[in-house]
């Protein structure tokens, strides 16, 4: 479009560039100001009638102002004077109102191109008296072949799995992409490699990732957690192994692996990534080991009676369902022997825990529970941290509203508990003691130690 209104002499005096950072903005405004006046692009050109303006280190109505004067004075060389103004968002609402007067009755010889991250902050009347045009990151089939051209002429060894990892750093970005790619190209004088950029990056390795998802899926927890703990301590923080999982999930949806994506996002917002990555790595899409509740089969006009919910320990072989009272408006036509396949088969009782298992496989297996019979708390449980020592379940939940909706549902709770178990709720924080004592339990070793200070 911008070709065609060069070559047809149609030219706009005030153009509005949109888009993210490193998609081209300013270069296209720069090339599009030396191709209107018929000058040759070369980066250390230094023309008079291009200026160049940098909107957020002149935000004040006075440098408005005096572009306003100067935008009078005819160009000294080319046809047009033309005011690249970059990041034009920042202007001040006074500068903006300044630029509007210019923008009303532009000089023929001036024209205006702005360019800028959030469309949004721009005044509607600055947008209306310009031609927009929007910019979009680039996808990654786009991006591989443009690094592949560089690389070409630059003589940069690297191979394709390596150039695909600087594509999906780079998020789309021109800029961000030929920093990294510039950054790595110094990596070796040999042909550069996928593991020689992952260890540069501080990035945790492909393989490890996909043998991650595949534990998951496979609901295999010990082969999980060995292939999470090498990750770690190889010095990879939790935040990336995160962003790197959920990026494998985003690019190759399964829906055995959508289930830990909530989990994932708030992996970088928890006060203890490490545990956060560790539940939701580990809690089971399916569990077949662990026994479902059958539901009740349907009765002909019941009436429900209130449960009443105590808060002391639950029996092991307690079940929550609600007392089902038949009624009948006509006892003439209620048949003296009962139909036996009208009578509803009573679900099997709840199998307790083995407190032999793992924390976290218990931590699941009540998450499951509570995903089939109250999940209305199952957020609030998702978000908690918990500890498990000396028979006592006790559930952090960080807020207090949390621990009010779990308080409400501990005899469910308690009904996948050994009757000798009990349930404590706090709305406080999990301390640093308890959470590297869990995380020692959790991984399959280690001694908790009192230090008296």
């Amino acid at each position: 479009m911008l070709q065609n209104a060069i070559a047809s002499h149609r030219l706009a005096h005030a153009y509005l560039f949109i888009g993210p950072r490193g998609t081209g903005k300013t270069s296209v405004a720069r090339i599009l100001a030396h191709e209107v006046n018929g000058f040759k692009y070369e980066l250390e050109d230094d023309y008079l009638d291009i200026i160049e303006i940098d909107a957020a280190s002149n935000t004040g109505v006075d440098n408005i102002r005096d572009l306003r004067e100067k935008a009078i004075i005819a160009p000294t060389k080319g046809k047009y004077k033309v005011y690249i103004i970059d990041e034009v968002h920042m202007l001040s609402k006074a500068a903006f109102n300044a630029l509007l007067k210019t923008l009303e009755e532009p000089p023929e010889h001036v024209i205006f191109i702005m360019a800028t991250t959030d469309a949004y902050k721009v005044p509607i009347t600055i947008t209306s008296r310009s031609q927009v045009f929007t910019f979009k990151l680039a996808d990654p089939s786009t991006m591989f072949d443009y690094l592949k051209k560089i690389t070409k002429a630059e003589k940069i060894k690297i191979d394709d799995d390596a150039l695909k990892i600087v594509v999906k750093r780079g998020g789309g970005s021109f800029r961000d992409t030929l920093s990294l790619l510039d950054q790595i190209s110094t990596l070796s004088d040999s042909k550069i490699d996928a593991a020689l950029i992952e260890k540069a990056l501080g990035l945790p390795q492909q393989e490890a990732v996909i043998n991650i998802l595949n534990g998951y899926a496979a609901g295999d927890a010990n082969r999980v957690r060995e292939q999470l703990q090498s990750l770690l301590d190889s010095g990879i923080k939790a935040e990336t192994i995160a962003d790197n999982l959920i990026s494998e999930i985003v690019a190759n949806p399964q829906p055995v692996h959508l289930g830990m994506l909530d989990q994932l996002i708030d992996v970088s917002r928890s006060a203890y990534p490490a545990v956060k990555l560790l539940l939701a790595v580990t809690a089971p899409i399916t569990a077949p080991a662990f026994p479902t509740m059958p539901a009740p089969q349907p009765r002909a006009t019941l009436t429900t009676a209130p449960i009443v919910i105590k808060t002391s320990k639950a029996p092991a072989s307690l079940t929550i369902i609600p007392d089902l009272i038949p009624t009948d408006p006509d006892p003439a036509s209620t048949p003296t022997t009962p139909d036996p396949a009208s009578t509803p088969t009573e679900p099997a009782p709840i199998t307790t825990v083995n407190i032999n298992q793992a924390p976290a496989e218990i931590w699941n297996q009540i998450l499951l529970h509570i995903e089939q019979n109250a999940p209305g708390i199952k957020r609030w449980m998702q978000d908690s941290d918990y500890t498990i020592k000396n028979d006592k379940l006790t559930i952090y939940t960080k807020r207090k509203f949390a621990k009010t909706q779990i308080d409400k549902k501990l005899a469910i709770i308690s009904a996948v508990l050994p009757k000798d178990f009990t349930v404590e709720t706090t709305a406080e924080t999990l301390n640093k003691d308890a959470e590297m004592a869990a995380i020692a339990e959790i991984m399959g070793g280690g001694e908790e130690v009192q230090i008296d200070v």
